[in-house]
Order: C-alpha cells, then structure tokens, then sequence
C-alpha cells in the first residue's frame, strides 16, 4: 500500500529506501495515477527512494479540482517539492509527465535545487511543439485515441461506468498537454536519458534526440521494443539504466557543485 509523505497529498511512497538513498520524483502519462509506477520501485527499492506526484481528480484525490494547465501544474509541484529536495534527487516522467518532470526541474534548478538527472520517456523534447485537438473531441473520439495509445485496460474503456469516472481526468490531462507551449529556459547542467518505444506513434527518434539541447550534461537515447506503453514491458531495463546513469560517483558530484 503507498504510504503519504506528511506535509503534501501530492506525494505516494510505495517502499522504504536506505539511508542516503538517491530520491527519484516519477510523473505520470495523461490520464495516469502514481500506482502505475508501483513495479518501478520494486525494481529500485531500497536503493533508490521513489516518490510518485499524485495529480488532483484521480484515485484518492477524485474529488479535487483538475489542473488543466500544464504551467500551473509545475509552478505547484515545483513548490511542493521544494522540502524534499535537499538531498540528491532525480526525476522520471513518462509522456505528459516527461514534459511536467521538465518543466520543474527548470523550477528547481531556478531556485537553487539542481537535480542529478532528468529522465524522459514516449515524450518529444520540449522545443519541438506537439499542437493538438483530442481533448476537444467527443468522449468516443477520445476513448479510441487512449485505445491507439494503449496503456489502459480493455475492461475499463468498456465499461460505461469506469469510463465516466476515468475520462474526465484524461480529458483535462490532453488539455494541458496540447496547450503546452514551450517558453525556453536555460539548459540543465544534469545528464538527460531518453526512452522510447520503437513502435511509438507519438514520438520519434529525431524527436525524442532533441532533448539533447536542453541540458549541458551527456544526454542518452534508449530504444525498446514497443509502442508508446512499451516502458511496462521494460520497467527492469528502465530501472538498470536509472541506477547506471546515476550512481554514488555522479551524486557526490552534484552536491559539491
């Protein structure tokens, strides 16, 4: 059962982690809630700390306003997480999420806080719009685009009452995402890893290469096998590569600087 870090509901802890352990912040896809990354910190606990930004109107937040801004969401979370990031600490985002772990890690880094490492996953670098008008489509118009994408159950997109209480989140979450406009920023210092699916519909190589231009650091390019969900069929290689891009040499590191 995820546990509530005190003083936030934006946060869900699935596991303990060690001592020292690095804190990585995992953002999830359109629509997602912080149980979809519940495999990857199995995969990294103890060593990594995984936290896990809950956005409002999902799961035990259902009945809270749904933020629809992409900008507003990290100007909160970037605010919220401001307390827990003061020891070596990374972020994670998958889709809409790699644009929101961005975009606060550019809050972040603003205000002093530089991450050890940003991880992105199905998502274009930020300099390259993705315009679009799903959220504006009628509710079967939508469904048959989170079908394209997969990622969601057949049994909760057939079920008249599930859908009603999913689609809402969605809704708002496609808003914030095609409404997303890209204002610059100064690069990130920090190592920047890519992950795509090779059968993504969403994103492609010379899209996802891209975010080499937004950090200063090495940046790194993984393809898998898969369309644009394929990270569920891969959280162990994900969870390799977090921990071999980001060890305890790379850490000390960053805290000195």
């Amino acid at each position: 059962m995820p546990v509530t870090p005190a003083d936030t509901p934006w946060l869900r802890r699935f596991h303990t982690a060690d001592d020292g352990a690095l804190r990585l912040f995992c953002f999830p896809h359109a629509g997602g809630n912080a149980s979809y990354f519940f495999p990857l910190s199995t995969l990294l606990a103890p060593r990594t700390e995984m936290l896990t930004v809950q956005y409002p109107g999902r799961q035990e937040r259902f009945n809270e306003p749904r933020i629809e801004s992409m900008t507003e969401l990290a100007d909160i979370i970037a605010a919220e997480l401001t307390g827990w990031t003061r020891v070596p600490f990374a972020l994670f985002g998958h889709s809409m999420g790699a644009t929101l772990a961005f975009e606060v890690a550019c809050r972040l880094r603003a205000n002093g806080a530089e991450p050890s490492a940003l991880f992105v996953s199905g998502r274009r670098a930020p300099s390259i719009p993705a315009p679009g008008s799903v959220h504006l489509a009628t509710d079967e118009e939508l469904v048959a685009d989170i079908r394209l994408l997969g990622g969601t159950e057949s049994r909760m997109l057939d079920n008249a009452e599930l859908l009603a209480a999913i689609l809402p989140a969605v809704r708002s979450d496609y808003v914030a995402t095609e409404t997303y406009r890209y204002q610059g920023a100064d690069p990130l210092r920090c190592p920047v890893t890519a992950f795509i699916g090779d059968a993504d519909p969403r994103v492609d190589t010379v899209q996802a290469e891209a975010w080499a231009r937004h950090t200063t650091g090495r940046f790194q390019l993984h393809t898998f096998s898969g369309g644009h969900f394929f990270l569920a069929r891969h959280f162990d290689a994900l969870a390799e590569s977090i921990g071999a891009t980001v060890g305890p040499g790379d850490q000390e590191l960053l805290t000195r600087n």
